[in-house]
């Protein structure tokens, strides 16, 4: 799909293309369509992270809170547990496994949402890395540094779809 095909695209079928990128939260699409025409996929995502970050704090916390832990074996969305798997994380060993969860836990109960790394590209040990790292952080700028990771991700997720 082109970003000329997508500016021409009704709300609910713009929607139905693009609103799968923020998991689980289409109403980031569905604010994001007034914005049309879309200069390139730049301006796309540039609206869309916009957005989010001119939405309410329930808002952005209920977007956090849509995404999978990492290395959960449960339910996920299909763009989800793909880039997990490319990653490693579907391979854990079960020391691993059992340390991510931990790690997962804690990381939830300090911040009150999962965990969010964009993990394309990544590997296993350095998700690890930046997790320990994270939980170090403040909630203030966890609240920030998950939102660039979601916006990262949708990024990555936008590319998919959208010729540039």
């Amino acid at each position: 799909m082109t970003i000329s095909q997508v500016n021409v695209l009704g709300g609910n079928d713009f929607v139905d293309a693009v609103g799968w990128v923020f998991e689980h939260s289409p109403w980031v699409a569905r604010r994001a369509w007034k914005h049309r025409p879309f200069a390139s996929l730049d301006d796309l995502h540039r609206r869309m992270t916009a957005e989010v970050a001119a939405a309410s704090m329930t808002e952005q916390l209920e977007l956090l809170r849509a995404h999978p832990d990492l290395g959960a074996r449960a339910r996920m969305s299909e763009s989800s547990a793909q880039e997990q798997n490319s990653a490693g994380l579907d391979r854990l060993t079960p020391v691993e496994f059992a340390r991510l969860h931990q790690c997962n836990e804690a990381y939830k109960n300090k911040f009150g949402f999962p965990f969010l790394f964009a993990v394309k590209g990544s590997h296993k040990l350095r998700i690890m890395e930046a997790l320990d790292a994270r939980l170090l952080s403040s909630p203030e700028d966890e609240l920030q540094e998950a939102l660039r990771q979601v916006y990262r991700i949708a990024r990555f997720r936008l590319e998919e779809v959208i010729g540039r």
